[in-house]
C-alpha cells in the first residue's frame, strides 16, 4: 500500500471508531466502512461486496441500555483491510478474499467489544474531569474532555488499521492460498450463514402477520431474474407507499364508526 492509502485508511477507520459511538453519520456501519476503504485503496466494487454481505449479519446488531451489540467497527474495517492485502498479492481469487474476511469479521467484532470496554474504561475518569469543570463554569474544558473521550473511541480502531496495513500483501495471499479447499468452502458456506442469521434477527423483530404477505411475496419477485435490485427497490417503495395510503384512507373514512384497526390489512386477516 502506499503512504496516502493508508493515511485515508487510518481516516476511515478513525471516523468509524468514533461512529461505533455517536452513531450520527453511520461511518461504522459496514455497507459505509468497507465501500470507504475499497474506495481509498482502488478496490470499491469489492469493498461494496464485503459491506453488503456483512451488512446483513449486522442488521439485527443494536446497543439496548447497557448491553453493548457486538463492534460493527472493527470488524468491517479490519475485514476490508485483509480483503484489500489479499487482492493486492494477485495471487488469490476475489470469491475466496471475500469470504475469507466474511469469515473473520465475526471474530474481530468480539474483539472490538474488548477495545471499547478499555476505552470505556479509561473515560471513566475524563467524567469526573468534566464534573470539576462544570463546578468552575469552564465550559471549554467540559467541551475538550467530550472530545478527548470520544477521540479513544476513534484511536481504538485506528491503531489495529494501521497494524494491518503494514501487513505484507504476500503474507495474507500466502495465507489464503495455503488454506486447503475444504476450509476456504467452510468459510464461504460459514459466511453465508452468518448474513442469514443477521437478516433472520431483523425478521424476527419486525415479524407481523402483517408483514408476512409482503415478506412471501419479496421471494415471488426475486425469482424473476429480470428484475434488478433497482427495480425490486422501486417496487418495495412503491408497495408501501400504496400501503400507507389504504391505512389512511382506512382511518378517515367509516362514516364515523370506530369498528376495524386503521390497518387494512390486518382486519382483512383478523375477518380470517
Amino acid at each position: 500500500m502506499s503512504a496516502i492509502t493508508i493515511i485515508l485508511i487510518i481516516v476511515v477507520a478513525f471516523l468509524a471508531g468514533m461512529e461505533g459511538i455517536l452513531d450520527e453519520f453511520e461511518f461504522h456501519q459496514p455497507l459505509v466502512a468497507c465501500t470507504l476503504i475499497g474506495l481509498v485503496s482502488g478496490h470499491l466494487k469489492e469493498g461494496i461486496m464485503l459491506g453488503g454481505s456483512l451488512q446483513l449479519m449486522a442488521l439485527g446488531w443494536a446497543n439496548i441500555g447497557a448491553a453493548v451489540a457486538p463492534d460493527a467497527a472493527l470488524a468491517s474495517v479490519a475485514s476490508a483491510i485483509i480483503m484489500v492485502l489479499a487482492l493486492d498479492g494477485g495471487a488469490t481469487s476475489t470469491t475466496n478474499a471475500i469470504n475469507t474476511s466474511i469469515a473473520v469479521a465475526i471474530p474481530l467484532s468480539v474483539a472490538g467489544l474488548f477495545l471499547t470496554m478499555i476505552c470505556r474504561t479509561i473515560a471513566i475518569p475524563m467524567v469526573h474531569f468534566m464534573d470539576a469543570a462544570a463546578e468552575k463554569g469552564d465550559f471549554a474544558g467540559i467541551e475538550r474532555w467530550q472530545v478527548a473521550a470520544i477521540c479513544l473511541q476513534g484511536i481504538r480502531i485506528a491503531i489495529p488499521a494501521a497494524a494491518l496495513c503494514f501487513v505484507p500483501s504476500s503474507v495474507v495471499t500466502g495465507a489464503l492460498n495455503a488454506m486447503p479447499d475444504w476450509l476456504s468452502g467452510g468459510m464461504a458456506v460459514g459466511g453465508g450463514m452468518v448474513a442469514a442469521v443477521g437478516y433472520a434477527m431483523v425478521i424476527n423483530m419486525m415479524a407481523t402477520k402483517e408483514t408476512w404477505p409482503f415478506f412471501a411475496l419479496g421471494f415471488v419477485f426475486a425469482c424473476v431474474s429480470e428484475f434488478t435490485l433497482i427495480a425490486l427497490g422501486v417496487i418495495g417503495v412503491v408497495i408501501a407507499i400504496v400501503y400507507l395510503g389504504l391505512k389512511d384512507q382506512s382511518k378517515n373514512s367509516g362514516g364515523g364508526s370506530n369498528t376495524g384497526s386503521g390497518d387494512p390489512l390486518g382486519d382483512i386477516l383478523n375477518d380470517y
